[in-house]
């Protein structure tokens, strides 16, 4: 299995971690393929690749994860599909389901704060603007979904679970952590304050902290923008 995805600096948020955060939780083995990015943005070889049609499954984009079967683009698709492999999708149907669910709950907040526009790549807006959209966002938004996500979780799992689905790591406990644990560095401080108050959200995602092939590989992974 080989996995396409670009690679660069580590101030940014790192899009394609999910899916290489459940290749390692699920023990499955990959070729782990980064272009690199320079100065600008550039990434001559992602450029090569786009322009000779190796990436058009993806509709010219990283990333892309190639298996014997067949290849794969979208990244949440990936994402099924390697949960799949490693057997973090659930011993049902229904705990399928409330999966994937919640791994939409985590979509949806992440969509929400780049809908939101105060990133540094976000375009029409003053650094006072941004600013302003910033503290909103982590005073009030946040918080608010984070709630929410939580009420969710005590409802399905109950307060305090260390696994929003079933007896063992999912998809959607790699999802929180993500959500919560793996925030760029510029945003950790405000992401941690924005979940104090939600004991299962906190507890889902040191569980999936603590796992110890996802600790080893945390701890060894390259630094880089996804």
């Amino acid at each position: 299995m080989y996995f396409l995805g670009k690679g660069g600096s580590h101030r940014r948020p790192r899009l394609a971690q999910v899916a290489r955060v459940l290749l390692a939780a699920g023990g499955v083995a990959y070729t782990d393929h980064r272009y690199p990015i320079g100065p600008g943005f550039e990434a001559p070889d992602f450029k090569v690749d786009k322009e000779s049609g190796a990436l058009a499954l993806n509709l010219g984009r990283a990333p892309l994860l190639l298996t014997p079967e067949g290849d794969i683009g979208q990244s949440k698709s990936i994402e099924r599909y390697v949960a799949s492999l490693g057997g973090l999708m659930g011993k049902s149907p229904v705990e399928a389901a409330r999966i994937d669910m919640v791994g939409e709950h985590v979509r949806d907040i992440k969509d929400a704060q780049r809908t939101k526009g105060f990133s540094p790549m976000s375009k029409g807006k003053t650094d006072e603007e941004k600013a302003a959209l910033r503290g909103e966002w982590f005073g009030t938004d946040l918080p608010s979904w984070m709630a929410r996500l939580e009420t969710c979780l005590a409802l399905m799992a109950g307060e305090g679970a260390r696994h929003a689905v079933g007896d063992s790591i999912s998809y959607a406990d790699v999802c929180i952590w993500s959500l919560i644990k793996d925030a760029p560095p510029t945003d950790a401080k405000e992401v941690a304050e924005a979940a104090a108050s939600c004991p299962t959200l906190q507890c889902i995602a040191e569980a999936v902290a603590a796992h110890p092939k996802v600790a080893a590989w945390v701890s060894t992974r390259p630094q880089s923008m996804f």
